[in-house]
């Protein structure tokens, strides 16, 4: 953890500008925003006080850029995936931010040297680092990711100052979801499973993941082993290369993000088990982008995904 003490050195000069910024923020009776143009936001790690309108963001979680880039805020600052270096392409061109260093490290030197004046992470991701992050500016962290997908749009919407069009974005989506979900023939019954390689396993995605809510708010259906309807965690599940057939669906969408995963993924599918799926033999197994998929997190994402269904399944 060198880079954390050194860090944390560098920093120790703007802990005392950032003492003042929070001092407030344990004032249960305090408003939402004050005539200095700032706003308390409760969230995962408590209360902290931001900007108003803040307008150097830096997001340390795929989900945040999204919301970012999503409210019409491009962050100055980004974090990135394993094997990536460079914000997810499905936002449009944001050559303009910043590598950060990745999502479970965050690199608190360049962040410190983009002087910030907020930061949206994760505690699911960045717990440890919450201290040191708001030693640099108002930080204001989520809790789980996934099934929360729509909780956290809203909140780092409101700690972005655009509370009201995060509101009208997610009804927007939902109700595009639904009308969706009356154009494809009998949703109901369209057992759509949802494939992620990773680099050293499979898995097959639930209800309460990302991508699966979103099947959920188009109405669609799920295989039987996708419910999940034993584990306690319906996010994902992991299935071994010996029991393949446990990914089949009606339909079929696959993703693998990264060249180590997409590596996995040609020796799965090259094999005879993928070939004789049900899914495949019918052509109805799709590669969709695990960055709008898997990664996004957000509502410009689970747009996208409609996209995919509204292509490949709409009547």
């Amino acid at each position: 953890m060198s880079t954390r003490r050194t860090a944390a050195s560098l920093l120790a000069g703007l802990a005392l500008a950032a003492a003042a910024l929070t001092a407030c923020s344990s004032d249960p009776v305090a408003p939402a925003a004050d005539e200095a143009g700032t706003r308390q936001i409760t969230h995962a790690m408590g209360t902290t006080t931001v900007p108003a309108h803040p307008k150097k963001v830096v997001v340390l979680d795929t989900d945040k850029i999204d919301t970012a880039v999503s409210l019409g805020i491009t962050p100055i600052g980004a974090t990135q995936l394993p094997e990536y270096d460079k914000p997810p392409a499905y936002l449009g061109d944001l050559s303009s931010v910043k590598d950060v260093g990745e999502i479970s490290e965050p690199d608190l030197e360049a962040i410190a040297a983009l002087q910030p004046d907020l930061i949206l992470g994760s505690k699911f991701r960045q717990e440890k680092f919450y201290d040191e992050l708001s030693a640099i500016a108002p930080t204001v962290f989520t809790d789980r990711v996934g099934i929360t997908w729509k909780e956290n749009f809203l909140l780092d919407g409101k700690a972005l100052g655009e509370e009201q069009k995060a509101k009208d974005l997610l009804a927007a989506y939902e109700k595009r979801a639904k009308d969706l979900g009356t154009k494809i023939p009998n949703a109901a019954a369209v057992k759509v499973s949802i494939v992620r390689f990773m680099p050293a396993e499979i898995r097959v995605y639930g209800p309460e993941g990302f991508s699966g809510i979103v099947l959920g708010d188009v109405g669609l259906g799920r295989p039987e082993r996708q419910l999940l309807a034993n584990k306690e965690d319906k996010r994902f599940d992991k299935v071994s290369p010996e029991r393949i057939s446990d990914l089949d669906g009606d339909v079929m969408f696959v993703t693998a993000q990264g060249p180590t995963a997409q590596a996995q993924q040609k020796k799965v599918t090259d094999g005879q088990l993928w070939k004789d799926l049900g899914a495949v033999k019918a052509g109805k197994s799709w590669d969709v982008d695990p960055e709008t998929w898997m990664t996004g997190i957000g509502v410009t994402a689970a747009s996208k995904i409609l996209d995919d269904l509204e292509s490949h399944l709409g009547s």
